[in-house]
């Protein structure tokens, strides 16, 4: 059995999104080296910082937030598709060369795998997302989860948040911040656990793909 890790590391220096004002802050409560019996430490972050699952509540009023989460839309097999040949936004016509239809679970390795945009500092507003046409022939085919490889499934551009509003609106499960630079496409297990942050609209999670069950 092989285990891939698909979690971005947080820290100070992860990739934020921009209207994140301030980065992942760790201080400590109590440590060890200055004589405490324990070490103990209190983060600051966004609850969508680095690979992250967002609540129907982040953009659709009323919608369900993570502590109702079915884990059944998060854990269980999934297809990597290799859209890194992309040069714009993910399209349905790109979707629909991928023979994607069927799918309940589907993560989507664009060039910003290719680029390591994960990985940098830097936001990176080029990044290579899903339109809402491509959103709404993911509706359309029944998919039930949607990942991402870089902080939004939305184009950078869009004020509107119409590939937000299309996925959620039909309760698709959105998954961003993958890392997905080392996995070959195909088929996997996926297990993606959000924290149960009662009330909120998104929580960072730790997420990997197994192969070999």
């Amino acid at each position: 059995m092989e285990i891939i890790d698909v979690t971005t590391t947080v820290g100070p220096k992860t990739v934020k999104w921009p209207d994140d004002t301030v980065p992942p802050l760790q201080e400590f409560v109590s440590h060890t080296d200055q004589g405490d019996p324990a070490t103990v430490s209190q983060w600051m972050l966004s609850a969508h910082t680095g690979t992250h699952v967002d609540a129907r509540m982040h953009f659709i009023p009323g919608g369900w937030t993570m502590e109702t989460l079915d884990l059944g839309r998060s854990v269980g097999p999934c297809r990597v598709v290799d859209l890194t040949g992309v040069e714009g936004h993910v399209s349905r016509a790109d979707l629909e060369a991928a023979e994607v239809a069927g799918q309940a679970r589907l993560l989507l390795k664009t060039r910003n795998s290719d680029l390591g945009l994960m990985q940098r500092e830097e936001f990176d507003e080029g990044y290579a997302a899903i339109s809402k046409e491509a959103a709404e022939y993911l509706v359309e085919i029944g998919v039930e989860t949607v990942g991402v490889d870089y902080l939004s499934v939305e184009p950078f551009e869009d004020e509107e948040f119409r590939t937000h509003h299309t996925l959620l609106g039909a309760d698709v499960l959105i998954l961003e911040g993958l890392v997905l630079t080392d996995v070959e496409p195909g088929e996997y297990f996926l297990a993606c656990l959000p924290l149960k942050l009662a009330g909120s609209d998104g929580s960072p999670a730790r997420a990997i793909l197994i192969r070999g069950l």
